[in-house]
This record gives structure tokens, sequence and C-alpha cells, in this order.
């Protein structure tokens, strides 16, 4: 994979904390990275495949296919193909169709998907990829890669649901504010593979399934919808995630139909964790967001700032979050609180967005412009944040890079921020001031990263 840089899309006038939250953000990526990932923790020794304590005798197999699909699965699936050589079969992986370069594996093949909003060229990927696994054996060994943007980029809808039903029922989830975990709990019960109904198409097979996580705390069941792992929700689940939201009535039809369906009992619910297809199964997480906030921190503390990690857990709504982040660097600044500056903090997790204005924007260009109104005026702070994918909803930008000054520059060109927080505008007030962190498609996803730096002046 090629080092991916963050930088801002202005080339001069930024100072050392500038310079140093994009340093630590590059730091973060470079931990990120899914082919450095699946080195470390893959291991081949002569005809023993190792991942960390387990061992599959790769003889003992009669076929060696490897499946998967996500933001990071086509890094993955390139390093995987390297390790293993002649060892595999056949496979395929269904990556991003934004994803450049393309991997290129000799016996593994790529097809393309849209993400976030499904489209016929995922559900035509699943088909394929389902051909390779239709007839499978207690013989066989299938290898899936998984990480964050697998639910959207591996379509398949349940029967009596259309494609486009699914991209309407996600489309209004992405929409509400709900979590990824809700998101995927309606998902996982209008899919045919999601939920761990992939894990019921693989039985009896032997399968390994090999996890980036972009989920807080790493929940398996939720990562890609969880393809090969027990699902604790149910319908009922599904349903009052849709009416949390007042998103029942505004859900198509056949999904309500399908719903409805499950909570008669007429149509079964996902695997649960007793059932005899997870036997055979091996979820194993290989890459998260606290092993990137890590790496992010060490970079600060050598260059010379007090840094805490203080939660990999962070969630809620990205204005507030980000107001709270602006809070706390105005207490290291100002008070010296929880410690004197210079200090950083770096903190992980997945905040949302409910889309109620107009604007183009994401969640972490919401977390930073929030921060910014709260730093406004003091010198000395630098708040950063952006998504590890590289991409913020409908945008080119993985987040932003905000200072004491960026409310002033931005009444200067007119910009009243909180008019565009309420218009969910965040991508348009940061392209003017050309503060928005690029780095383009990393080729990799562990969920969203602040980082704050606060020195003397």
């Amino acid at each position: 994979m090629i080092r991916v840089r963050a930088r801002t899309q202005r080339s001069q006038g930024l100072d050392r904390l500038h310079r140093d939250v994009l340093a630590a953000m590059t730091e973060a990526l470079d931990a990120a990275d899914p082919a450095r990932i699946i080195r470390k923790h893959l291991r081949l020794h002569g005809d023993i495949l190792r991942i960390d304590k387990l061992q599959f005798p790769l003889k003992d197999y009669r076929r060696i296919i490897v499946i998967g699909g996500g933001k990071a699965s086509g890094h993955m699936g390139e390093e995987v193909g390297k390790l293993l050589g002649n060892w595999i079969t056949r496979g395929l992986i269904i990556i991003p169709d934004y994803l450049l370069p393309r991997p290129k594996s000799r016996r593994i093949g790529y097809q393309t998907a849209t993400h976030p909003i499904p489209s016929r060229k995922g559900m035509e990927a699943v088909h394929a990829m389902l051909r390779l696994v239709e007839i499978v054996s207690r013989d066989d060994l299938v290898i899936v890669l998984i990480s964050g943007g697998g639910s959207a980029l591996m379509p398949l809808p349940v029967e009596g649901m259309g494609l486009s039903d699914e991209a309407r029922v996600t489309s209004l989830l992405l929409k509400s504010g709900a979590s990824i975990e809700e998101i995927n709990t309606v998902r996982k019960h209008l899919s045919q593979i999601k939920g761990g109904r992939l894990a019921e198409r693989l039985y009896p097979a032997t399968v390994l399934t090999l996890i980036i996580s972009d989920v807080v705390g790493d929940r398996i069941d939720a990562i890609a919808s969880g393809p090969t792992a027990p699902d604790p929700t149910t319908y009922r689940d599904a349903e009052q995630v849709l009416k949390k939201y007042d998103l029942w009535s505004q859900i198509p039809k056949n999904a309500r139909r399908v719903i409805a369906g499950g909570l008669s009992g007429s149509i079964p619910d996902t695997p649960k964790r007793k059932s005899r297809v997870f036997q055979r199964v091996y979820n194993v997480i290989v890459g998260n967001n606290r092993a990137s906030c890590l790496a992010a921190a060490s970079f600060l503390t050598r260059a010379g700032y007090k840094t805490q990690v203080p939660s990999i857990r962070i969630s809620g709504e990205a204005r507030e979050v980000g107001r709270i982040f602006g809070s706390i660097a105005r207490d290291i600044r100002d008070n010296g609180l929880p410690y004197p500056a210079p200090a950083a903090f770096v903190a992980g997790g997945e905040t949302t967005v409910t889309v109620r204005g107009r604007g183009r924007g994401g969640r972490n260009q919401e977390v930073a412009l929030a921060a910014a109104v709260k730093i406004s005026g003091s010198e000395g702070l630098v708040v950063g944040s952006f998504a590890t994918d590289g991409i913020e909803g409908q945008t080119d930008a993985a987040g932003a890079v905000v200072d004491g000054s960026t409310i002033t520059r931005g009444l200067e060109l007119g910009m009243d921020a909180e008019e565009y927080l309420r218009n969910n505008d965040s991508y348009r007030y940061f392209s003017k001031l050309k503060d928005l962190v690029i780095t383009g498609p990393t080729g990799t996803n562990v969920n969203d990263i602040t980082i704050l730096v606060a020195d003397h002046r």
C-alpha cells in the first residue's frame, strides 16, 4: 500500500502545531495500513498458517478460497495473496469503485461496488463471490476478509425486497443520526449474507475471518454487519431502531413486510451464538482504532507533548462532541487542566450527524467546526478531526483542522459558523478557508480520530 499523508488545502502558513497534528494523523494512517496489519498478524511456517494463536495446516484442506469485502479488504487480499501464493485455489473480494491503485493478486479477483449507498454493481459482485463457495465441504478452508464499508459494498436483499428498497433504507438511516450499530442492526435483517448468514452458506467449511474494525468497541457482529458472526440482535431490535428515528413509515413497504414477517416468526431470524454454523468459524480482529490512536499519541509524545488517549469510544452528535473537545483544549491552555501545555489529546470513535440542513459535510468536519467556535480567539491551540478512510459523506475530504483564528477568518469572508453548522454545511465553510484535511481514499478504515494540541504562546 502506498503511504498516505494527511495535508490541508493550504500549502503555506502552517505553524508547528498544525504540522504536528497533520503528522500525527499520518502516523495513525500508517498504523491502519491493511498490508502492514496482515504482515504483523499472519505468518506462514512451512504449510502451517498462523494467525496470532490459531494454526491452520494448509495441506489438510482440499481447497483454500479467499472472499470478502470492505474499504480495507482489497489491500488485505493483496497481502494474503502474496503470503499464500499457490496455496490459494481462487478468490474474489469486493472493493470500493473509487479505490486506486487497484489491488492485484494472481489467484484473487477484485470487483468494484459503490459506497455508502449500495447498487447493482455490488449485488452482482456478491453473486459472483457466492458462486465461488456454492458447494463447500469440511475439507475446505474459506478465508474471509472483512472491513468497514462491507455492509454497503456487499448488498444482497432478502427475498421480497429489491435493491432499491435496500438503498432507500440505507439512505434514510445514514441521515437519521443512528449509530453504525443501529444501522447495521436493520441491515442484518434485510440481507441474505449479513448477520451471520454468510456463515450459514459456508457451513460446514472451516472459516477464518480476518477483520479490520471500524466499529466503536470492536463488536464483531456490527463490523460490516457481521457476515460470519453470531447475531445477538433480532427483528424486534430492527423495528425499534426504525421507530426510534421515526423511519418506520418512511421505509419501503417491502422492508416493513420483511420485518413484520420476522416478528411473526414466518421468516427465520439471523443465526445466534449456539447455532452449529459457527462451530468451525474463527473471527479475528487484526486492526482497529486503538492501534492508530496509540501511534498518533506516540508521535506527539516524541514531539514533546504530554499526551493522553482518554477514549477510543467517542460517540454522539458530532457538533456536541466538537464543543466538548474545544472546551478541553481551552482548559489545557487557560487552566493547565488536566495538565499544562505543551499537551496533546488523541481520541477515537465515531460520531453521528443528524442531517437537518441542505449543505455538504461530514462527521469530522462538524466536530472541527464546533470545536473552532469554542477555541475562537485562543492562541496556541489546534484541533484536527478526520476519518481514516479519507472520505466523509459525499465529499472529497477526510476532515478539517481548526485553530483560534478559524472563526475570525470565516467572518472576514462573511461566514457565520453557527449558521453553517445548522445547515450541515461544514465542507463549504472549510473549503473557503482551505482548512479541509485531504488524504484521498486511504484503502483502510478504523473509525475517526480527533487530535488536539496546546502550547504556550
